[in-house]
């Protein structure tokens, strides 16, 4: 009887858990699916709305106008280069960091924490970065993008957290063996700390990805070092100046409205992230459980 209750009540909870995951999936993916739909859709027949899961006047307008900019491979080249410099920067400045902070040998490690811990809450303002940048040279350049991105107290403090939790024993074994320091980061520490790696490089690339706040205020001027982002901003501001109102719209039978057109450049700013996640992805949920916590 009591088997039976039992068989009864875990029945229970797995459709429970079918059904919640269900809806989870559903609720999670038809935002993207409907900015699909849209993105494919007539801009004057999107400005009636009612649109769910697939476009009711199919279009490609929308991704010829934002495919004929006229920067958009000069942004595009510049948005994957920023991308994977600074991506592979962040990723090398901000383990050195963390290897030497987490030794238990290092006598400042703790100051050195505090300092940057520190970093996170306080900072110096937009007025004063942008002066410090000028001073330095680095406004009007592409170095802009990745210098000042190459040290994160965040980034830095997760992977110190995660080899804080390698056994000691490694190094000291690797030590006896006349193992160095850099020796000991690069064949050993560096191997261990594929998932937290993993977890940074998508976090540091999202945001390289995403950015435009940056090419607008360093390098506003430098079309040479425009970025993606910064390019579709641009578009989309122009259309909702042209369209000025949706009866000014329906007026013209290829226009584009803002709604589509923000709708395709949601689409190709998310579809490479999209792509490189499922290579990351074995990687990011243990990264992301073991380096954020630490017992």
């Amino acid at each position: 009887m009591n088997n039976l209750k039992s068989r009864v009540e875990d029945r229970l909870i797995d459709a429970f858990v079918v059904i919640f995951l269900t809806l989870f999936v559903i609720v999670t993916l038809y935002p993207v699916l409907n900015t699909v739909a849209i993105s494919f859709n007539d801009g004057i027949d999107a400005i009636r709305g009612g649109i769910y899961l697939w476009p009711r006047r199919f279009s490609m307008k929308n991704y010829e106008t934002v495919m004929g900019m006229q920067n958009l491979m000069v942004g595009a080249k510049i948005t994957v280069l920023r991308t994977v410099l600074g991506t592979l920067s962040a990723l090398v400045v901000n383990a050195l960091l963390a290897f030497v902070v987490s030794r238990k040998r290092f006598l400042f490690k703790s100051q050195l924490s505090l300092f940057w811990v520190i970093t996170m809450y306080v900072n110096g303002g937009l007025i004063p970065v942008f002066l410090l940048y000028r001073n330095l040279h680095l406004t009007g350049t592409f170095w802009v993008y990745i210098v000042p991105g190459m040290v994160s107290a965040w980034n830095m403090l997760v992977m110190r957290t995660f080899m804080l939790g390698i056994p000691d024993s490694l190094e000291e074994s690797a030590q006896l063996d006349g193992a160095g320091y850099m020796t000991i980061f690069v064949k050993i520490i560096s191997p261990l700390c594929k998932p937290v790696y993993a977890t940074i490089a998508l976090f540091v690339a999202v945001y390289h990805w995403n950015s435009w706040f940056d090419a607008m205020l360093y390098n506003r001027l430098k079309t040479q070092f425009t970025t993606l982002q910064y390019e579709l901003m641009k578009l989309l501001n122009s259309v909702m100046q042209q369209s000025g109102s949706a009866d000014s719209a329906r007026n013209s039978a290829s226009a584009v409205t803002p709604v589509t057109i923000r709708a395709a450049a949601s689409v190709v700013t998310m579809l490479p992230i999209i792509c490189l996640y499922p290579f990351l992805q074995r990687y990011f949920q243990t990264g992301l459980m073991i380096g954020g916590v630490k017992e």
